[in-house]
């Protein structure tokens, strides 16, 4: 199995399990609502400005989960298509959209190869999908041949995995060197996650035919508590330095 392979193989068993523990049981509780959110602790789009309008627009979702990113941009009048490659994330999204009756398709594939036409979307996000668990010089070349001319978004932050070490909490010192930063296997999870930093970040949208037009670095609200499956960053940590990034970069 080649490397690519075998970090798939592991993501999808960790998700596979992730969804019998928890996020089978939220999904419907995301999808209803009322205002989209970013990251662990649900930052108000209302304060983020990120996306703008949506009503009207073909959106890929890439590594979608339950879903319940497209949901939202659904009721917002938006086209969505979620693609994910874990079979039962994307089962909770299908229960989701038959409770609620809210419609759009799911791709069962990996963001790095997407049976779906050149051209076909305005826009392509990732909310903790692609953007962590995917490597960036593949899927980002995916994204950008999906697209027409028009904007990605992706959440992301390397600073909170320099400061995190193998097994623990973040703390307050750096614990990797960011120079070799990319790649990080996390032993006990079984899982593969990519936190290029942030120069690396830049080229690679820039390789890709991406304009950089803005980082939103994502803050803790002060009203925040401890995040019940998201432990390895203790809230106060995020309320003083940015665990969360989304990149607004647009394909010209």
């Amino acid at each position: 199995m080649s490397d690519a392979g075998r970090d798939l193989a592991l993501n999808v068993a960790a998700w596979t399990k992730y969804n019998a523990e928890y996020t089978d049981r939220e999904a419907l509780a995301r999808w209803q609502a009322e205002e989209i959110d970013w990251g662990v602790w649900s930052v108000p789009e209302s304060e983020v400005g990120a996306l703008g309008e949506v009503a009207g627009l073909d959106v890929v979702e890439l590594g979608c989960g339950t879903a319940y990113f497209s949901a939202w941009l659904a009721r917002l009048g938006a086209r969505p298509v979620g693609v994910d490659p874990t079979p039962a994330q994307l089962a909770t999204a299908r229960r989701c959209q038959e409770e609620l009756g809210i419609e759009f398709p799911l791709v069962e594939a990996t963001a790095e190869s997407v049976p779906l036409p050149d051209a076909s979307f305005d826009l392509a996000l990732s909310e903790y999908g692609a953007s962590i668990w995917a490597d960036p010089a593949r899927w980002l070349p995916e994204a950008a041949r999906l697209l027409r001319a028009g904007g990605s978004f992706f959440v992301n932050s390397p600073l909170a995995v320099l400061c995190a070490p193998d097994g623990g909490p973040t703390g307050e010192r750096l614990r990797r060197p960011q120079r070799t930063l990319y790649r990080v296997e996390w032993v006990a999870d079984e899982a593969v996650n990519f936190h290029p930093p942030h120069g690396e970040w830049t080229r690679l949208l820039q390789v890709n035919g991406f304009l950089v037009e803005r980082l939103v670095e994502l803050y803790a609200p002060e009203d925040a508590a401890d995040h019940p499956y998201y432990r390895d960053v203790p809230v106060e940590w995020a309320k003083r330095w940015p665990a969360e990034d989304i990149w607004l970069a647009r394909k010209p």
